[in-house]
């Protein structure tokens, strides 16, 4: 953001060089911002005026500042006499200048509203301190409005904000206040006096306007301030004459001018105490030397330089720049740009030491002289710490790197290799090496990383048992040895001529314990010369140390278990033949079992298929015997309800019965008989069942999908299951839609699953039970509900039903329910659905399946 100042050689009461420093702000104000100076010749001269000339006046500063006189030449003939005459009132007065009026610019001409607030000097001189805006959009505006409509010329020579019809006794007559922001409305303002509605200075304040505005037949313009919910607003008031005592006052809140012109007073009083009171260091100097102008108390305490001895002095005399050449190239930016923002650049304090800053820089004009409005950031604290924070993940890295090949690896000669390589990396050392700690083979190094300009230690040993002893001590008095100059470390001549020998001028050593036990030491040397070595460099030695130990550690449990592996192979042999061995025996025994399983439950099938038909018969022909005796009068048995039974079983040889019980009649209540048909019933039922689940097991359930609409298979379901629910008094309410999408479901297995839940509840319940059924389409699924007013049951009995175990022998669900209640879970799941049971203790038990929905591909299936 560049900006021009253009000032005179006379300098007022007021300070001038603020208003210069703060000349860029004013680009951001609308409008010209200008300070003049009125000598008692009557002659002008331009203090201030800013970049705004070239928008409005179409004028550089420089020639305004040149020639005053062409401001006037701009004003147009028709007005030239009210502004000299407005001049001349507020000279007189020494009241606030207010005028409007047109320039003629060579784009065209314009309208201006000028306001000033004369000040009288100590000389007599006036200085005149104000804001030109651009109101000719309005003014156009007001012309075409005065071309329509005559009778508001007055009104439309101000702005058409708040509007009243004002007698000359104060009272309203008629208002316009659409837009503008007013508490009161219409009717409690027509009416009403000035004096009833206004504090009584503003209501005095108008009545003497309006008198004017009357007896003068002129424009008359009063200013003043109310009170309002927003705060106390700045109100400038118009008045003309719109009647026969009557004026028209066009009332605009002019709160933000006024606060313009108060900020535009206070800008140089708030510049210089930014300028002071700035926590980072602001230098101006001539663009050309680099002669410091001025200085805050910030760059005095971050250079070390008093304001006596820096002010006047070029930054080269003071040596401040590490580096000359970055002054080149912020000159070359200022005169390319006007403007450089935060180059990273090195300055020298006063004490000798480097420290980094931001720098940030504008050209401004001070009396005609480019200068460099420079602020300075110490960004030094934060350089060092991004400094540290690098070695830190630097180390971080090379310490992840290394666990990561501790772990990844067993060759324990390659681990330390790379160690001591990277390790001489990051401390950027002449050498690296860790040596080893051996009772019989003395010390010897183990790897070794080493400038090639300096002599290597690799297979370098010794026997030397003083010259071993005192290094062992070294490493055990200090478990971190640190020496940055060997010249002036306190030790024997041996150890002294080994420095010598090897070039090494500083030395960091970190033993490297397993246990209690000194197994050697991390070595890294300076051969170039002494060195201070950093807690950061220590530090990654000591992890480092300890990651090498756990390296030796894990080389010597490998060795361990390389032993133990021999034994170990020869014992997991032995036993793998032990093991197929057993497993041959459990295969054997398996099939012992379905052999078993198979022929106990064909056998007793058989059994109890035969007593079945001999109960069955037996009762068929009680029941026709009976209906005989009955007819002849024959005995009185019959007549009771007992059975005659003669056994038309063959008799067995190996077991003849004596001759007097063959052919000899039981007589058998029909009760007792049909008990044992019902019991044999039941068996039948579970070696069924036993022998489903086993072939589930074994092979799987075998379904027959086929393409079906739902509710017709039901209808066919519940027609052959109508005999069981007739039997028990049950009856079943069908509410599952008739346009349910296609599935593909076997409908033979289907029947089963529903028979068997309809058979549990029947089970569990007495005569006349209550079914629902009913059917949802929820995400690509049938979801089917079957709902019995009968007894619930425990969450646990619900979590359990469908799981095959051995059933508790109070548990409501025999165990040939229990097995049938596990069919249907198997059912469901081959055909690729769920069920459950959800029970309420007031309507009974819910049963639902789902079933999915027939694929678009079998649908379309031929």
């Amino acid at each position: 953001m560049d900006e021009t100042v253009v000032k005179s050689q006379y300098t007022p009461d007021c300070q001038q060089k603020p208003n210069n420093l703060l000349s860029k702000l004013a680009v951001n104000l609308p409008g010209i911002i200008f300070q003049v100076l009125q000598k008692q010749d009557g002659s002008m001269s331009v203090l201030y005026v800013s970049s705004g000339c070239q928008y409005l006046d179409e004028l550089e500063p420089e020639a305004i500042q040149a020639d005053f006189q062409v401001l006037y030449k701009l004003i147009h003939p028709q007005d030239i006499k009210a502004f000299t005459e407005s001049i001349a009132v507020c000279s007189t007065t020494i009241t606030p200048w207010h005028w409007e009026g047109r320039i003629i610019t060579p784009s065209g001409i314009k309208w201006i509203q000028g306001t000033s607030q004369p000040e009288l000097q100590g000389n007599g001189d006036f200085l005149w301190n104000g804001l030109v805006m651009d109101i000719t959009d309005r003014k156009l505006a007001e012309e075409k409005l005065l071309e329509s409509e005559a009778r508001y010329k007055a009104i439309l020579d101000a702005i058409p904000d708040l509007m009243f019809r004002i007698s000359r006794d104060g009272e309203y007559l008629d208002l316009k206040s659409q837009g503008a922001n007013i508490t009161l409305s219409r009717e409690e303002i027509v009416g009403k006096n000035l004096h009833e509605l206004l504090p009584s200075d503003v209501a005095a304040i108008s009545q003497v306007a309006i008198a004017k505005t009357l007896d003068s037949g002129t424009l008359q313009t009063c200013e003043y301030q109310l009170p309002t919910p927003l705060g106390v607003r700045d109100y400038e008031a118009r008045l003309v004459v719109s009647g026969q005592d009557e004026v028209l006052a066009i009332v605009r809140d002019i709160t933000e001018r006024k606060q313009a012109e108060v900020s535009l007073q206070n800008l140089a009083q708030k510049f210089a105490k930014a300028f002071s009171c700035s926590p980072d260091s602001i230098t101006i100097s001539t663009l050309q030397e680099g002669r410091l102008v001025e200085v805050n108390d910030s760059f005095v305490k971050l250079s070390g330089y008093e304001r006596d001895e820096a002010i006047g002095k070029t930054s080269f005399e003071l040596n401040v720049w590490v580096h000359e050449r970055d002054r080149l190239k912020l000159v070359q930016e200022l005169q390319a740009t006007g403007v450089a923002r935060n180059l990273e650049v090195e300055f020298r304090p006063k004490s000798g030491e480097i420290i980094t800053a931001l720098l940030s820089a504008e050209v401004i004009d001070l009396d005609g002289i480019p200068c460099i409005l420079a602020v300075h950031h110490d960004i030094t604290e934060r350089k060092q710490v991004e400094a540290q924070l690098r070695l830190s993940a630097q180390r971080d890295r090379l310490l992840a790197e290394t666990l990561v090949r501790i772990r990844s690896s067993l060759n324990l000669e390659q681990i330390l290799q790379t160690t001591v390589t990277e390790v001489r990396q990051f401390l950027q050392a002449d050498r690296v090496f860790i040596s080893l700690n051996n009772a019989k083979l003395g010390v010897r190094t183990l790897a070794e990383s080493v400038d090639p300009k300096y002599p290597s230690v690799l297979g370098w040993s010794t026997n030397d048992e003083a010259y071993l002893q005192e290094v062992r001590n070294l490493l055990k008095d200090n478990l971190v040895r640190i020496v940055e100059d060997i010249t002036q470390m306190p030790v024997s001549s041996k150890v002294k001529a080994h420095c010598r020998k090897f070039q090494t001028k500083a030395s960091l050593a970190v033993p490297i314990m397993l246990g209690d036990e000194l197994f050697g030491a991390l070595i890294a040397n300076q051969c170039s010369g002494s060195r201070h070595w950093q807690p950061i460099e220590i530090d990654l030695l000591q992890q480092m140390s300890e990651q090498v130990a756990i390296a030796i550690q894990q080389s010597q449990i490998c060795q361990k278990l390389a032993e133990l592996n021999t034994n170990l192979e020869y014992q997991v042999q032995e036993r793998t033949s032990q093991l197929q061995q057993k497993m041959q025996e459990v295969e054997k025994l398996h099939r012992v079992k379905d052999v078993v399983l198979h022929t106990v439950t064909h056998d007793l099938q058989t059994s109890v298929m035969g007593n079945l038909m001999v109960l069955k018969n037996l009762l068929n022909q009680g029941v026709g015997g009976a209906e005989g005796q009955r007819s002849r009068g024959a005995g009185e048995q019959g007549s009771r309800g007992e059975i005659t039974a003669i056994s038309p079983l063959p008799t067995i040889p190996s077991a003849p019965l004596p001759l007097s019980h063959v052919q000899s009649p039981i007589p058998v209540s029909r009760s007792i008989i049909e008990r044992m048909i019902q019991g044999n019933d039941r068996q039948l039922t579970m070696i069924n069942s036993l022998l489903e689940i086993n072939s589930c097991e074994k092979q799987g359930i075998d379904i027959k999908p086929e393409l079906v609409q739902f509710s017709t298979l039901l209808g066919g379901i519940f027609a052959q299951l109508e005999p069981m629910l007739t039997q028990n008094q049950a009856t079943l309410k069908n509410l599952v839609p008739a346009d349910l999408p296609l599935v593909m479901a076997d409908a033979t297995w289907l029947q089963k699953v529903l028979a068997n839940l309809l058979t549990h509840s029947l089970q569990n319940n007495p005569p006349g039970l209550n079914f629902l059924l009913s059917a949802t389409v929820e995400a690509g699924m049938i979801r089917i509900q079957i709902q019995d007013n009968g007894v619930g049951m425990s969450k646990l009995e619900c979590d359990r039903l469908f799981d095959l175990h051995v059933r508790d022998p109070q548990d409501c669900c025999s165990t040939s329910i229990g097995l049938k209640m596990y069919l249907c879970r198997k059912v469901l799941t081959a055909h690729g659905g769920e069920i459950g049971v959800i029970s309420n203790r007031k309507r009974g038990l819910t049963f639902w399946f789902t079933l999915p929905l027939a694929t678009s591909s079998a649908t379309n299936r031929p």
